[in-house]
């Protein structure tokens, strides 16, 4: 560099003076000459503080992952530095998922991360991650999890940049932040059932509970931005543990949790397999979309009540992880998990003209940390008495899943 070369040239002046006047200098100057020579090497030898600013914003290079290293198999180990943000610094974290604004005492779940056997998932680094999505638009499709999962991104990514938000809908459902240096967009695409859906209603135009899904039909709220899409996190879960009459077309498949005369029962992770085939189908089979479109899959996160559901009384107060023992691998999220794998694992057999599929296996790991959602710290007043063990606090054991949605973005590059 230019730079360089002049401090160089600098030094070989400089130090034939000090050999020149060594010999009949007066003993006080020696010091000074010391001082010269230590600062004109540690310019020569030190790296050049005018470097220019491009320079200083080359990402750091992530650390290489083995391919085949299985991320999502592994377990929590300590970690006392905690997390890249606090629930202070991130300031798009929402009221609701702020765990520690609302009373939360204990610290302990913050310092942990996720370890796979056999490799190491590096931290988020989100100077990276902005560089490696620069120009891209992201959105997560799905329920208020996937909600969740996007504003934990938003906060590790703000200690980079600060979004600016450029939509959010009445319902604050749907909503759209832009990262102006990087051209970046990520966004909220809000659905229940991913395919469309709606609940019957009584002659009194109230609803009943029940509700009608047709698999041959996506929901509009989010299939209608997928052509502008070119990395979609698809997700949707706990809307389907409720009672669901399945349709494909004027076809009648059969029904989720319910006892209705002449009518087919379908177990929950049946009914997931039947939901995900017809969504990746539309994914893969899309004309509109780009090219290169990416799909990752973010399988079911686990819930967490104990001593009853979220409206008798559970409660999830546990502080510390559990280790792979304690969890039980026969549960129905772990069959849905698999339901889920499945039905993307049958599109990423054929041929998509470039289109890409992954997946976020989160559902063991997550099991694995009972001690990350807000249970009664989440400042719902309408609500009260009523603890959340389905979302997760900001910061905590949520914010690992964008290390891996960074790592699988890095894989399919």
């Amino acid at each position: 560099m230019k730079s360089s070369s002049v401090f160089w040239e600098s030094s070989e002046k400089t130090q034939r003076w000090i050999a020149s006047n060594m010999g009949r200098s007066s003993p006080f100057l020696s010091p000074f000459l010391c001082i010269t020579l230590f600062f004109t090497v540690f310019l020569v030898y030190h790296q050049s503080p005018f470097r220019s600013i491009s320079d200083q914003n080359v990402p750091t290079p992530q650390p290489q992952i083995d391919p085949e290293c299985n991320l999502f198999k592994g377990h929590w180990v300590p970690d006392k530095r905690g997390s890249l943000y606090t629930n202070s610094s991130c300031s798009t974290i929402p009221a609701s998922k702020n765990c520690i604004k609302h009373g939360r005492s204990d610290r302990d779940f913050l310092f942990w991360r996720w370890k796979p056997d056999g490799c190491d998932l590096p931290r988020f680094n989100p100077k990276a991650f902005l560089s490696m999505v620069r120009g891209k638009k992201m959105s997560f499709i799905g329920d208020y999890v996937a909600r969740n999962h996007m504003e934990s991104l938003l906060c590790l990514l703000s200690m980079e940049e600060t979004p600016r938000e450029i939509y959010k809908d009445g319902e604050d459902r749907n909503r759209i932040w832009y990262f102006p240096s990087h051209d970046f967009t990520q966004s909220t695409s809000w659905t229940k059932f991913l395919v469309a859906g709606q609940e019957r209603v009584d002659s009194n135009k109230t609803g009943t509970g029940l509700f009608d899904i047709d698999l041959a039909k996506m929901d509009e709220g989010w299939s209608k931005g997928l052509p502008n899409t070119d990395i979609s996190i698809v997700s949707a879960a706990h809307r389907f543990f409720r009672p669901i009459i399945i349709h494909r077309g004027d076809e009648t498949l059969g029904c989720i949790y319910c006892n209705l005369p002449n009518m087919t029962q379908i177990s929950p992770d049946e009914g997931f397999k039947l939901v995900y085939s017809a969504l990746f189908k539309h994914i893969s089979e899309c004309k509109n979309c780009k090219e290169d479109l990416v799909t990752v899959l973010r399988t079911i996160s686990p819930s967490h009540f104990e001593n009853g559901t979220w409206d008798t009384g559970g409660a999830c107060s546990r502080i510390s992880p559990f280790g792979e023992n304690q969890i039980d691998l026969q549960s129905n999220e772990m069959k849905i998990r698999t339901s889920q794998i499945q039905q993307l694992e049958g599109v990423t057999k054929g041929d998509y003209e470039g289109k890409k599929f992954a997946v976020l296996d989160v559902t063991k790991v997550m099991l694995m940390r009972p001690d990350g959602h807000p249970n009664g710290h989440w400042g719902n007043k309408w609500m009260k008495g009523y603890n959340d063990c389905v979302h997760w606090c900001l910061p905590g054991p949520i914010d690992a899943w964008n290390e891996f949605l960074m790592a699988v973005i890095r894989q399919l590059r």
